[in-house]
């Protein structure tokens, strides 16, 4: 198991070093660099949120139904490599747009796929994919320390930003390289594809994710730690985000085990303490909630569709489906309340809705039992 998780992992980890370059970098690119308000970088994140999950229930049937995964997860890999350094040619908000759905696209082409690879590892999923997460985010603050020092001996320039773009097709490659060593598996030859199986627990999928139609995306936390703070420090704060997620994530997976359905409440007060350490900017716990959130969230419905999921790759593109579904539009409306009314109003619509989720999650669990 642990070899199989291990290279899967090394090819997260430089994928993701790549994404944390860009993910750090772009909405301080799209904002302050092209002179965009944060409207448009709602747009941006609702467009790439949702062309990133929309995908990944096609290729999630395409991947049980044909029994395929490992060459949608390479090819997933390569396209994510290439789309990153285009970033260095973006002249507008559009093109920021395109870029970030190409990448987001690549993303939908490999994550269910490759959630069903880790799935077929073995029978301890909390240890698996804790395992994995953990080398995924270490990926991620890696990619965040690189533009922190980047920052530190070139500035924040316009010339510093596109150079980091660029830069991203080194740990890309890496990745690609990595990828042609992931252990494939086939699938049981007394599976047959029958979406049935999963319809009743894909509805609960469905509710439980409402809660995203409220969240506030790590993109807009960068946003707001501007407003306080030197472009010099912020990727400090997304190394924080990160490694508290590196660090947690394998806890997270044992924990997850053990309180099963209760873990969601969790996720609930993680997000909410999050967004109002934002709010009075306390950015370092800020970060910390948000990192608690963000890794609890995606170990706890990876692992419960692990253990639950008939048609295991098709559940995983459904559930990022609705990922996308209510995470994009709740992208875009995030913008629109901060932009025409204040962040006050956008982490009241935050907070307010995830307790509302909560109440419909929990009426919803009542009667399904």
């Amino acid at each position: 198991m642990k070899k199989e998780v291990l290279i899967l992992g090394l090819v997260s980890f430089f994928t993701d070093m790549a994404s944390a370059m860009i993910t750090t970098t772009f909405p301080l690119f799209l904002v302050y660099v092209l002179k965009n308000g944060v409207d448009k970088l709602g747009i941006v994140i609702g467009i790439a949120t949702f062309v990133s999950y929309f995908f990944r229930v096609l290729f999630g049937i395409i991947s049980d139904k044909y029994a395929i995964r490992k060459p949608l997860a390479v090819s997933g890999y390569i396209i994510s490599a290439v789309s990153k350094p285009l970033f260095y040619f973006a002249a507008s908000w559009w093109h920021i747009a395109a870029f970030r759905s190409l990448d987001r696209f690549a993303k939908a082409l490999r994550s269910a796929p490759k959630d069903a690879l880790l799935s077929a590892y073995g029978k301890e999923k909390g240890k698996i994919f804790g395992l994995h997460k953990m080398l995924d985010v270490a990926g991620e603050m890696s990619g965040a320390l690189i533009v922190f020092l980047m920052f530190y001996f070139y500035s924040a320039s316009e010339v510093t930003f596109r150079n980091i773009f660029l830069l991203t097709a080194v740990p890309g490659v890496m990745a690609v390289v990595f990828s042609f060593f992931i252990k494939d598996v086939k699938v049981k030859k007394e599976y047959k594809f029958d979406i049935k199986k999963d319809i009743s627990f894909i509805k609960k999928l469905i509710i439980s994710n409402i809660m995203l139609l409220f969240v506030v995306s790590e993109s807009f936390f960068i946003v707001k730690a501007k407003e306080n703070i030197d472009y010099l420090y912020i990727p400090l704060f997304m190394v924080l985000l990160n490694f508290t997620q590196s660090i947690f994530s394998y806890p997270f997976g044992i924990l997850i085990e053990k309180l099963k359905e209760k873990f969601y409440y969790l996720l609930a007060v993680f997000h909410i303490i999050a967004v109002m350490m934002l709010y009075y900017n306390f950015l370092i716990a800020a970060f910390i909630f948000e990192g608690l959130f963000l890794v609890g969230f995606f170990n706890f419905f990876r692992i419960l569709i692990s253990k639950n999921a008939y048609n295991t790759a098709t559940v995983y593109g459904i559930f990022y489906f609705t990922v996308a579904v209510f995470g994009g539009i709740g992208g875009i409306i995030t913008g629109y309340i901060w932009k025409n009314f204040g962040f006050e109003y956008a982490a009241l619509f935050s907070v307010a809705g995830i307790i509302l989720s909560l109440i419909i999650w929990r009426i919803y669990a009542k009667a399904d039992n």
